[in-house]
């Protein structure tokens, strides 16, 4: 039985899609970060980075939210191409992901919600999130997906983080949002799946 150990974040909601995408059999289990369980004994035998999510399938136990996709997709045999420009296409966005996107939203959020008024902090990291925005936009120019024709992990991985910001650092860039048109009709395609909708709404309910 594969166990997903999660919270109601981005990084959460990426596997919850890719396994209700799958049609897989799965649990899910809340690992409330208000509460601090993710720094529990338990969960850092796991995880010693003491983050969700973390992935049981059977003996097999992964954390990060990138290296879960890419065992499950590797498992069932599917949103991730074998071979190619496709594959490496998808593997370069998830890594843009994990590497990029996600950390700099990641601190604009922080020093944004910290209420210490660190305005050049605020301005770093929210440039550098508007830049990255910009990126995406080009890669899905012309394609339907990012990693190409087929709908893929580097999707799940993307789509997460850029359904919280366009509402959430649109209030504080304002006019300074570049033109986001392609990237709003793919997020507005995926929202629209209903595996992930599933998802959203199982993982939403772990907070009760």
């Amino acid at each position: 039985m594969i166990v997903l150990q999660t919270w109601d974040t981005p990084n959460g909601q990426k596997p919850a899609i890719l396994l209700e995408e799958a049609g897989a059999e799965y649990r899910l289990q809340g690992v409330d970060l208000g509460k601090g369980e993710q720094k529990s004994d338990g969960f850092l035998a796991l995880n010693p980075n003491g983050k969700i999510p973390v992935l049981t399938d059977g003996n097999l136990v992964v954390f990060e939210s990138g290296a879960i996709l890419v065992h499950l997709a590797e498992k069932f045999g599917r949103f991730l191409a074998p071979a190619g420009q496709a594959r490496l296409d998808a593997l370069a966005w998830t890594y843009w992901q994990v590497g990029g996107l996600g950390p700099m939203m990641g601190q604009f959020g922080y020093f944004k919600m910290s209420g210490t008024n660190n305005e050049e902090a605020i301005e770093r990291y929210l440039a550098e999130s508007l830049r990255l925005f910009s990126v995406l936009e080009r890669g899905l120019a012309g394609r339907p997906w990012l990693a190409g024709d087929d709908y893929s992990i580097a999707d799940m991985m993307v789509f997460p983080w850029m359904r919280a910001a366009i509402t959430f650092i649109a209030g504080t860039a304002g006019e300074r949002m570049p033109d986001l048109s392609a990237t709003r009709r793919w997020i507005d395609k995926i929202e629209a799946r209903p595996a992930v909708r599933t998802a959203l709404e199982k993982v939403k309910g772990l907070k009760g």
